[in-house]
Order: C-alpha cells, then sequence, then structure tokens
C-alpha cells in the first residue's frame, strides 16, 4: 500500500513540476517582456520579397524584418535574441491572443475590426491595393476591367475582403493560404491577376522580372501596423517611440529603399503615426 501511495506522490510531483516548466512567464507587456526576457517572438510573413521572406539557410530579409529588429533593439532586444515565427493573413491575431507571437509585423493593414482583438502601433507604411498581372496582360489595366476575370488573394486579408465587398459580382475570388500560392497560379494560366497592396506586388514583380508587372492603379489605402496584445497600450506607446526614431534618424528610408527599391517601387514619405 505504502508503495502504490508513494508512486503516485511521485507521479502527481512530476506532473506539478512538468506543467510549471511547460511555458514560459506571462508579460503583461511586451515592454516588460523585453526588459525581463531579453528576447522577442516577432510574426512575419515567410513568402514575400522585399517584405518579409525566409532565405534558403532559414533566416529573414525585408523592410517588415527591418522595422522589426529596430523596435526590438529600441525595446532593448539583441538582433540575435528575436525569433522570427512565420505567420499568415488568417491567423495574426490568433497568435497575438494566444501568445505564440509578442508582435506581429506581417504587412499587417489597421482596421476596425482587427482593433477589437489586438492593439495597433504606427502605421510604419501606408500602402495601396493593386493588381499584379502577366507582362503580357494588355486588357486588365484597372480595378474596372475585373469583370469576368478570376483574381488571386490570400484568405483573411483585407484586399480579399474589399475584393468581396466591392467586386464580388464582377470577378471570380479564388483564395490561397500564401500570395505565393497566388504567383504560381497567375504564372501557370489558371488565373488571371492577384490583388494585395502594391509593394507587396512590387516584391513579386521583381522576383520574376519581364514575367510579371503591377498594374499600377490602386483602388485603397492600406495602413501597416505592428499587431500588440490587446489593450497593451504601454508597448504600443513605446513602439511608436521607436517608429518615430526611426523616421526620424533615416533608419527606415534605409530599410525600404534596401528592400523594394531594387522592383522600382518609389519610397514615400513616413506616415503619420496614429497615438490614441
Amino acid at each position: 500500500m505504502f508503495g502504490t501511495s508513494r508512486y503516485a506522490v511521485v507521479a502527481l510531483l512530476a506532473l506539478a513540476l512538468t506543467a510549471c516548466g511547460s511555458g514560459e512567464e506571462t508579460y503583461a507587456s511586451v515592454v516588460d517582456k523585453a526588459k525581463n526576457a531579453k528576447k522577442l517572438v516577432v510574426g512575419v510573413k515567410a513568402d514575400q520579397p522585399g517584405l518579409g521572406l525566409r532565405t534558403p539557410d532559414g533566416s529573414f530579409s525585408g523592410f517588415d524584418i527591418e522595422v522589426a529588429r529596430y523596435v526590438a533593439r529600441e525595446l532593448g532586444v539583441k538582433a540575435e535574441d528575436v525569433t522570427f515565427k512565420e505567420t499568415v493573413s488568417a491567423n495574426r491575431e490568433a497568435f497575438l491572443q494566444q501568445g505564440q507571437v509578442d508582435m506581429v509585423v506581417a504587412t499587417y493593414s489597421i482596421n476596425d475590426a482587427r482593433k477589437e482583438k489586438v492593439s495597433f502601433a504606427g502605421p510604419y507604411f501606408v500602402a495601396g491595393q493593386d493588381l499584379l498581372v502577366r507582362a503580357d496582360e494588355a486588357s486588365l489595366t484597372g480595378p474596372e476591367a475585373l469583370n469576368g476575370k478570376k483574381l488571386c488573394s490570400v484568405a483573411g486579408s483585407t484586399p480579399a475582403q474589399k475584393v468581396k465587398e466591392s467586386y464580388a459580382k464582377e470577378v471570380q475570388l479564388q483564395e490561397e493560404r500564401t500570395y505565393s500560392a497566388c504567383v504560381d497560379r497567375v504564372l501557370g494560366g489558371q488565373l488571371d491577376a492577384i490583388t494585395t497592396d502594391n509593394v507587396i506586388l512590387a516584391g513579386y514583380a521583381a522576383q520574376h522580372a519581364g514575367k510579371l508587372k503591377v498594374v499600377g492603379r490602386t483602388f485603397s489605402t492600406e495602413k501597416y501596423g505592428i499587431g500588440l496584445k490587446k489593450d497593451d497600450k504601454q508597448g504600443r506607446d513605446a513602439v511608436n517611440d521607436a517608429l518615430e526614431k526611426m523616421f526620424a534618424d533615416g533608419s527606415w528610408k534605409k530599410a525600404l529603399e534596401g528592400s523594394v527599391g531594387a522592383a522600382g517601387f518609389a519610397v514615400p514619405q513616413a506616415p503619420q503615426l496614429e497615438r490614441y
């Protein structure tokens, strides 16, 4: 009897220790995490050339990556202590809510529906929805020419939602998990165009030079923000301070030119931060 009880106690103790060590400490703000843990996990895109792209060696490159590193450094976290975790449009809110990431820097458009679930710092960039087509495409000159076309975007994205709201009767919308999947289908001739933000499309056009082109007729305004845990006002203020410094010291312009300038994308002025 004693032996059975002893083993039961040992088993319960092991279970308790496992539970205690199974997760990291929870912090009220990204500022606290950066200060105390000296490390951050940032959700980024992995398939967007010039913005967030996983390279063959497993590292990440692009404008969003540079923004994330700059902000992390201002919060007190070294570049080597930032872990990048791939996120897609449909899981960004969930990753923040579940604590899988501390911030999301992933061409993440600020809108009211998302603000109900997460907080935003920024915007750190303002884009516009556009179309990417095959280089020899002459008929698709803008949103007014979408009638009867087969269009691709990403599930959970703002551009996909806009198409559903404004062009549902004119186009056939195919939603993929990633934009790179859309690119493959347009190059293969199964679909006519991809729609998302112009700066994202510019990266794909550069990656497939001579095969794809950006139409150049924007039909929305997309403000990219840095996603944070809901109601993390301390974190939002600190990240906005970091972005303001990045705008002022030239790092923002340098990062943007180095990431998408080669695609012929005209670098705009830094946006106005929305502090609230």
